[in-house]
C-alpha cells in the first residue's frame, strides 16, 4: 500500500467536535504537526473529512 504524509495546516479552534475528533484520531495534535499512515480506506475517509485543516503528500 502506498503511504501519505498528513500535516495540519489550519487550526482546530472553533471547530466541530467530530472535525477536532477526527485530527486526534490521525494522531495530530498541534499546527503544522506531521504523521505517516498507510493509505487505507478508512484513514482516507478521516482525511476527506478534514481536509480544510490539512495538506496530504504520496510517500513513495
Amino acid at each position: 500500500m502506498a503511504k501519505i504524509k498528513v500535516t495540519q495546516v489550519k487550526s482546530q479552534i472553533g471547530r466541530l467536535k467530530n472535525q477536532k475528533r477526527t485530527l486526534e484520531a490521525l494522531g495530530l495534535r498541534r499546527l503544522n504537526q506531521s504523521v505517516e499512515h498507510e493509505a487505507t480506506p478508512s484513514i482516507v475517509g478521516m482525511v476527506d473529512k478534514v481536509s480544510h485543516l490539512v495538506s496530504v503528500e504520496e510517500l513513495k
